[in-house]
C-alpha cells in the first residue's frame, strides 16, 4: 500500500504542509487566566487576607464598634457637654433627661424637660421629676466648659451644650453632681489607653523573650521556658493587688497610671512569648534561614527581618485577644480601690462609686461604665477571631 492511498502523507517529494502564526510570541500563552482567575491567582497575601476577613461579618462590624470608641475618647473633650470635673450641686445623683424632639405636638427640635427636685423625707431620696411647661433647646457647636484638648490645645468648643440656664444629663449625674456621660467619655481615654500600651509592653517582651528562645534553643530555651512556667503559675489578681498596693501613696495619679499600666503588661507577656518560641522553632530550619546566616547576617537581624514578619497576622490576632485583657484588669484594680485613684477618671474609678447595693438599687445609672466595658471587650474578641481565621487564607 502507498503513501498516496493512505490519505494523510503528501506525494513523493512533495513539502510537508505547515502553517505559521503572524502573532508575536507570548511565553506565558499556555499560562493564561480568566480576569476573576487573575483576581484571585495574582492578589497579594494582604488582599487575600482582607477579602477572607471581610466574610468575618461579625468581626468586621466590631472593628468598626472599636474604631467609633476610641474615636470617641479621642475627641472627649469636644462630644462631652461638660468637663468631667465639672459638678452641678443642686442636682446630685439626678436621672438621665430624655431628649425630645415634639412638644404639644409641635416639632421643637432636641430639647430636654427641666428638673424639680423634691427631698423625700421618708427615705431621704432626691425625687426629681420634669417640668412638662418649659422645654428647654439644647445647643449645638456651641462655647461651653473650657479644656486643654489632649492637655495642649485651650478650646471650649462642644458638639452640644446643656440649654441656656439649664442641664442636660443624658445619662444621668453622679454623687457630686457630675455628668455620668461625660465622664464615660473622659474614662474611656485612660482604659482604653491602658490597653494599648499595655499590650505594647507584652508585645516586645513577648517578641525579644520567646524570639531569642525559638531561634537559640537548647539551655537558652530551657531557662525561658521555665522561667515562663514560672510566671505562669502565679495568680494573676493576687499578684496584681499585691503589686498595686506597693506603690507609694505619695505618687501622683500620672505615676500610678504608668505603674499600672507596666503591671498590667509585666503579666501578659508569657503566652505571646511561647507562640513567637514555638513559630521560630519550626522556621529556623528554613532555606532563606540559613541562606541569611550564610551570609553573615546577626540573629538579631534574622529575628526581627526574617523570622517574625512571617507570622505578623498571627502576633496581631492575639494581640486583639490581650488587649481586652488589660483593660478588664485596669477596671478590677480600680474598682477594688487599688489601681487608679481621682482625680483621674477611668471606667473602673467610676464603677468603684457603685459598690454599695443601695446605691445601685437607688441609682442604677452609676452602673453605665459597666456597659462600655463588655462592649469593647466582646468586640476585640469578636475582631481577634476574625483576624486569626483570616492570618491563614489558604484554609
Amino acid at each position: 500500500m502507498t503513501a498516496n492511498a493512505l490519505g494523510d502523507l503528501p506525494p513523493d517529494g512533495a513539502p510537508l504542509p505547515h502553517a505559521a502564526s503572524d502573532a508575536p510570541f507570548d511565553p506565558y500563552a499556555v499560562e493564561a487566566m480568566t480576569p476573576a482567575q487573575e483576581r484571585v491567582y495574582l492578589a497579594s497575601q494582604t488582599q487575600l487576607m482582607w477579602w477572607k476577613f471581610r466574610k468575618h461579618r461579625l468581626a468586621v462590624i466590631s472593628g468598626v464598634v472599636i474604631l467609633a470608641i476610641y474615636a470617641m475618647a479621642a475627641f472627649a473633650e469636644f462630644l462631652a457637654p461638660y468637663h468631667y470635673t465639672t459638678r452641678n450641686t443642686d442636682f446630685i445623683r439626678a436621672p438621665g433627661q430624655s431628649v425630645h424632639l415634639f412638644h404639644d405636638g409641635q416639632f421643637l427640635g432636641p430639647f430636654v424637660y427641666p428638673y424639680k427636685l423634691q427631698l423625700n423625707m421618708e427615705n431621704l431620696k432626691r425625687e426629681y421629676t420634669e417640668d412638662r411647661t418649659q422645654p428647654q433647646k439644647l445647643r449645638f457647636f456651641c462655647r461651653g466648659d473650657s479644656y486643654d484638648f489632649w492637655g495642649v490645645i485651650p478650646g471650649d468648643r462642644h458638639l452640644v451644650c446643656p440649654p441656656a440656664g439649664g442641664t442636660f444629663f443624658w445619662l444621668g449625674s453622679d454623687r457630686l453632681g457630675r455628668d455620668m456621660f461625660s465622664r464615660i467619655l473622659y474614662g474611656g481615654r485612660i482604659s482604653l489607653s491602658i490597653g494599648l500600651i499595655g499590650i505594647s509592653i507584652s508585645f516586645v517582651l513577648g517578641i525579644i523573650i520567646g524570639g531569642i528562645a525559638g531561634y537559640y534553643g537548647g539551655r537558652v530555651d530551657l531557662v525561658v521556658q521555665r522561667i515562663i512556667e514560672i510566671v505562669q503559675s502565679l495568680p494573676h489578681i493576687p499578684l496584681w493587688l499585691a503589686l498595686a498596693a506597693v506603690m507609694p501613696p505619695s505618687w501622683s495619679p500620672l505615676l500610678v497610671y504608668f505603674g499600672i499600666t507596666v503591671i498590667l503588661g509585666l503579666m501578659d507577656w508569657t503566652g505571646l512569648a511561647r507562640s513567637v518560641r514555638s513559630k521560630l522553632l519550626s522556621l529556623r530550619e528554613e532555606d532563606y534561614v540559613v541562606a541569611a546566616q550564610l551570609m553573615g547576617a546577626k540573629p538579631r537581624r534574622i529575628i526581627g527581618l526574617h523570622l517574625v514578619p512571617g507570622f505578623m497576622s498571627h502576633l496581631i490576632a492575639s494581640a486583639t485577644i490581650t488587649i481586652p485583657k488589660t483593660i478588664l484588669g485596669e477596671t478590677a484594680l480600680s474598682f477594688l480601690g487599688l489601681g487608679l485613684r481621682p482625680p483621674i477618671t477611668s471606667w473602673g474609678v467610676m464603677l468603684n462609686e457603685a459598690q454599695n447595693i443601695n446605691v445601685v438599687a437607688l441609682y442604677p445609672w452609676l452602673l453605665y461604665p459597666v456597659v462600655p466595658v463588655i462592649l469593647i471587650i466582646l468586640a476585640f474578641n469578636f475582631l481577634g477571631d476574625g483576624l486569626r481565621d483570616a492570618a491563614d487564607p489558604y484554609r
